[in-house]
């Protein structure tokens, strides 16, 4: 486990570098070859106490030893060209390993600035090495720290998801095992753990013999595109007690020289993005595409040896997307590799990342002798789904692997399945999953036609509904006049105009310009006098069957994206609106259903209005003191960055554009960039300072972001930073009463600095700050009554479907 002292050098290290050397990636680079630097020459010293001679540190590579760059009374740019003199020569020195030969390769100092140096050498040289384990869970730490990993789209996977894909693939000590995209080699390393536990006696040790070791050191292999990954991923796999790790600095998808080596068992989580223009692969693939995630999860299929098994990582693309490659992809999966899917739920992958991902487990062996497979969904994987992804009690995964496993013994023993359906899981057959020639792997779909899904009659939408399509009309802006009716479109209120086409209760849905997702509020109930565009189906349901309400939460708890057609314009038509399956309790059910979700309804909305409404009041002695804001804090404007900058696939350093990233408290990233401009540190207030959210605050809870135009930072140099947040969280009309121009206000940079606060004693101000912390758990809580209600509401309503 990792200690804090060692946790403290780690995170100094960094924030001595980072006014130099800004990119998190570099700063790892830099930390990774100063602590082997300085690990050989331990080693080094420890081999002369013994009575041996140095090796690493010896011959004409003695005058780099680290006695020498620390020794009392260096000059600092003698430190300086002796330590950027000896990294580039490294991988000359005839005394090191092969191993550490590469760590070195390309290294070179990239700042000549020697009191930075100085400083950053002094904390490397308190670092020990005693323990391998522990220095490996230090440099895991180091890498935790990563925004992003390489320029390819990759971000670092969870380390809980890692272990769960290995526990349930389930290498041995005999087999070879590969990781085509490695990162940092998480996968790896987690596979070596897996075999090293399971091959442990009664007491505790290790049953491994040297052959065993010799061999499992021959069959880990990983391939990486970025020679940076392959550095950390070689220093990372060393730490781990995996002395002769085999990375290679390889491109999967574009070359053929390692196409004819198969691996036993395949473990990756792929890059998601592909360049613009896409990939340009060989010809050797079976599905032809230009996606990044299509040609991995092809190529880690053909390269599983005859009794191998995979663990992919996917976009949810993959799972249902209509594309021929997609289609192809995916029946080439269902016909001869799959064995189970498992869904995440989106934000798994935040802060990098809230794209929604799934799990495929590929087996070919057990793939030829089953005609079914297995989709299991994962609600909650231990940690909440927000920015900080903070640990919570809820874990679907323990749940999840229990049925799995239990699934694939019995696939394995020849057990018959017959009705055997797990837990937060659905077992469907391969005939079906490819009746329609889609090919969905998407579980939810089988699960609303499935016979085991409910215990009601599931019945086609288009039976027990009117649709109204044909009277609703839309109103170009030019042309709405502001009046007392709702004018609705695919996701909502749009406007509020002055004439109605509906006056009755109704049910709407997106038909374009919506989301479908399980739990993203496809439908909505509208009732009395409204207009609806063209961009909502309009629904009356046939009420001597079928409940407004009812219908309402039905249809947001299914996941509607497989009816949806087009790629361009993705649209939910009336033909697949009839389709949708839905299944039609008895109308006093019903009642009884809806009534519960009411009953929980108004305790969300109860807890929503304090959530909402709270502002934290300070309360000070009119008699303190005021100043402005420009005497306690120090001030950076945002400047813009141009959009063929930035991304949304978690590459660079995170990017904050307005108050549209803003949380409740703190911001979020949806954005990232490679070619960041001013940037903002961790505990920065970061106010919006143009446009509709002028003058909201929030703080910055990551190490760093670059900041866009509408932001302006707040560094606190003379005050509690959280009492001047609280200060400015309570003046935001005021603030906003200073805005200028009628388009898009704004404030200038001297309206910010002018800005009059109290500023009370020290001591009060920690005070008032700890009052206001006891508030915000109490409003806290009412978020976890909030999140607890909902899924009561879920809970309730997925009776329908419990058999």
């Amino acid at each position: 486990m990792l200690d804090a002292e060692t946790k403290r050098r780690i995170d100094t290290a960094r924030d001595i570098l980072v006014g130099k050397v800004p990119d998190p990636k570099s700063q790892v680079e830099q930390i990774t070859i100063a602590l082997i630097y300085k690990f050989m020459d331990d080693i080094d010293a420890e081999s002369e106490e013994l009575g041996g001679e140095r090796e690493f540190f010896a011959g004409d590579f003695a005058r780099y030893g680290w006695a020498k760059l620390m020794q009392p009374g260096i000059g600092g740019y003698e430190m300086l060209g002796l330590y950027a003199e000896a990294i580039e020569r490294m991988p000359e020195n005839p005394g090191i390993p092969p191993l550490f030969r590469s760590i070195f390769n390309n290294a070179y100092l990239p700042y000549r600035d020697p009191e930075t140096l100085r400083a950053f050498l002094k904390i490397i040289d308190e670092f020990t090495y005693d323990d391998s384990e522990q220095l490996g869970d230090a440099y895991e730490y180091l890498l935790s720290v990563l925004d992003s990993q390489g320029d390819a789209g990759q971000f670092r996977t969870p380390r809980h998801i890692i272990d769960f894909i290995v526990s349930i693939i389930d290498p041995k000590k005999n087999e070879t095992i590969l990781d085509p995209a490695c990162g940092t080699g998480g996968f790896l390393i987690s596979s070596y753990k897996h075999i090293d536990n399971a091959n442990k006696d009664d007491d505790g040790n290790s049953t491994l013999t040297p052959e065993d070791m010799g061999r499992l050191a021959a069959s880990f292999k990983g391939y990486d595109i970025s020679p940076d990954m392959v550095r950390l991923s070689l220093v990372n796999m060393y730490l781990h007690n995996l002395v002769d790790p085999h990375i290679f600095e390889y491109d999967t998808l574009t070359s053929e020289d390692r196409w004819d080596e198969f691996a036993d068992v395949i473990l990756a989580n792929p890059p998601f993005m592909s360049p613009k223009g896409g990939i340009r692969p060989h010809n050797r693939f079976s599905v032809q595409s230009r996606r990044s995630e299509v040609l991995f999860v092809d190529y880690m299929a053909e390269h599983l040896t005859p009794s191998g098994r995979a663990g992919i990582i996917v976009p949810e693309g993959i799972i249902f997307q209509s594309q021929n490659a997609h289609k192809q992809l995916r029946k080439m999966l269902v016909e001869d590799y799959l064995v189970a899917v498992v869904s995440l739920p989106a934000g798994v992958f935040n802060p990098y990342s809230g794209v929604k991902t799934s799990i495929l487990i590929l087996d070919k062996s057990l793939a030829r002798k089953t005609d079914s497979i297995a989709f299991f969904k994962v609600e909650n994987d231990g940690f909440d789904l927000g920015a900080q992804r903070r640990p919570i009690v809820e874990d679907d995964l323990p749940q999840v692997q229990s049925g799995l496993t239990e699934y694939l013994r019995r696939l394995s023993s020849d057990e018959e399945l017959g009705d055997f359906q797990p837990e937060l899981g659905l077992v469907v057959e391969r005939s079906k999953i490819s009746a329609d020639g889609e090919f969905s792997l998407s579980g939810e779909r089988y699960r609303e036609s499935s016979s085991h899904s409910s215990i009601w009659s599931m019945v086609p939408l288009g039976e027990i509904v009117d649709i109204l399509d044909s009277l609703r009309r839309p109103i170009t802006k030019r042309d709405r006049k502001a009046g007392p009716y709702p004018y609705y479109g695919a996701t909502g209120i749009l406007d509020c105009v002055e004439g109605y086409l509906f006056d009755e209760p109704l049910v709407l849905i997106g038909e374009d310009g919506a989301k479908w997702g399980p739990g993203e509020h496809s439908s909505f109930g509208v009732d009395g006098k409204v207009w609806v565009n063209n961009h909502a189906h309009v629904m009356r349901p046939k009420r001597e069957h079928l409940l407004d309400r009812f219908l309402i939460e039905v249809l947001n708890r299914i996941d509607l994206r497989p009816y949806i057609t087009g790629v361009t314009v993705p649209k939910l038509n009336q033909t697949k609106l009839r389709s949708i399956q839905i299944p039609l309790p008895p109308l006093e059910v019903q009642k009884e259903i809806v009534a519960e979700i009411e009953g929980y309804q108004k305790v969300i909305d109860g807890a929503r209005a304090v959530v909402d409404n709270y502002r934290p009041q300070i309360t000070v002695d009119p008699k303190c003191p005021t100043t402005t804001l420009g005497d306690v804090c120090s001030l950076t404007s945002g400047q813009h960055v141009n959009k063929d900058d930035y991304n949304t696939d978690a590459v660079g350093v995170g990017y904050l554009t307005g108050p549209s990233d803003f949380g409740d408290r703190y911001a979020t990233f949806t954005k990232w960039t490679t070619k960041p401009k001013v940037m903002s540190q961790k505990g920065d207030i970061l106010i919006a300072v143009k446009g509709s959210g002028l003058g909201k605050v929030n703080i910055l809870d990551a190490d760093k972001a670059t900041i866009g135009r509408q932001l302006m930072a707040i560094r606190v140099t003379d005050a509690v930073p959280e009492y001047i947040y609280s200060q400015l969280f309570g003046m935001y009309d005021r603030i906003q009463s200073l805005g200028v121009g009628a388009a898009i206000p704004g404030i200038t940079r001297g309206d910010v600095l002018k800005l009059e606060i109290q500023l009370p004693s020290l001591k009060e101000q920690q005070a008032i700050v700890a009052e206001i912390e006891a508030e915000r758990a109490l409003v806290d809580a009412n978020r976890e009554l909030i999140t607890r209600f909902e899924k009561k509401i879920h809970d309730t309503i997925n009776r329908v479907w419990v058999e």
